[in-house]
């Protein structure tokens, strides 16, 4: 028998993007699913776009005070009927076979709960696919992300993440976690002794930010939740969380080196660096544009990342701050 699933959708705002997303949910091979919609108090009204999918989808729409992510998901999950719960971010887009591959993976690989990749559409531009390049390349931590070949255990994301409803409701499902919520989710499985997978036939295309200083914003948020997530799992923290830092920091002791020293031998290794995402971004996208763009969004990446690391860590483990005093705006609103 095949499992049953609900595809939980929290959204804010992004009109455009949930009909894109909707659009692409009406071309599925397999139409056994429902989809939750939850507003998370748009100031948009979005019930016209959904309106307009009502005849094709089983769609069931709910609307609610702001609260944030994490805890509009568990409001979307305690309402839906599917034995698993599937998470998809607004920005994203399907393929049509999407949920034919998940079923059919549920059935042939063990898991309590499971993730996919992403990539860029076609229909992207420049900037979009220069920032999905550098969020999934091997050369940024999008490398250290995990995949079915990876050694360590995969966590997935939840633009992307699947979930038996009954192991969502055992650990209670998101945390209070504004950001990194899905890590931490993650971890929160494995600690209760369940298994995540990775489907590598349901990748999504996400779109992301769309101009480097949101991209930089997000992934700075992405820095600091990671030495909070660090705490809050001491057993899965690795050596190679703190790469961007390392990264950050070398950089500006090749800039000492070269205007103390007159010797350019750390930042010839930057050099380095530049060429193999300059010629990787090439080979990967056929594109010089996207490839340039991409050796700063990459930049950006580990720049951003590295120093919200980095502040996040001294805060926490120098001034011994609490999280949710440090931090306040990475922790939902009750």
């Amino acid at each position: 028998m095949k499992p049953t699933i609900s595809i939980v959708v929290a959204i804010y705002n992004r009109k455009d993007e949930l009909f894109e997303l909707l659009t692409s949910l009406t071309q599925q091979t397999d139409k056994e699913f429902e989809i939750i919609i939850v507003d998370d108090g748009s100031v948009i009204d979005l019930k016209p776009t959904i309106k307009n999918f009502e005849l094709g989808l089983d769609i069931k729409y709910f609307r609610k005070d702001n609260s944030g992510p994490g805890l509009t998901r568990n409001y979307g999950a305690a309402r839906a009927a599917g034995d698993w719960l599937v998470f998809v971010d607004s920005d994203v887009i399907v393929e049509k076979d999407y949920i034919e591959h998940i079923k059919n993976d549920i059935l042939t690989i063990p898991c309590d709960a499971f993730g996919g990749a992403d990539k860029a559409h076609k229909g992207f531009n420049l900037m979009q696919k220069a920032i999905s390049y550098s969020m999934t390349s091997v050369f940024t931590t999008g490398g250290i992300r995990g995949s079915k070949k990876a050694v360590s255990k995969f966590q997935p994301r939840s633009f992307n993440m699947g979930v038996k409803r009954a192991v969502f409701e055992k650990v209670g499902g998101f945390s209070e976690m504004r950001i990194g919520e899905d890590p931490d989710l993650s971890m929160t499985l494995w600690e209760n002794g369940f298994t995540t997978a990775f489907f590598d036939d349901i990748a999504v295309y996400h779109k992301r930010r769309v101009d480097f200083g949101k991209f930089s914003k997000q992934v700075y948020q992405f820095g600091c939740a990671r030495p909070i997530l660090n705490q809050r799992h001491p057993n899965y923290v690795k050596i190679s969380f703190a790469f961007p830092t390392l990264f950050m920091l070398g950089y500006m002791m090749g800039f000492l080196e070269y205007f103390l020293m007159g010797r350019g031998v750390i930042l010839s290794f930057y050099g380095l660096y530049t060429f193999l995402v300059l010629f990787h971004a090439l080979f990967l996208t056929k594109n010089i544009s996207i490839a340039g763009m991409a050796v700063i969004s990459t930049y950006i990446q580990m720049f951003s990342y590295g120093y919200g690391f980095l502040k996040s860590w001294i805060l926490l483990n120098v001034f011994r701050m609490k999280p949710e005093d440090a931090f306040p705006h990475h922790y939902h609103k009750k």
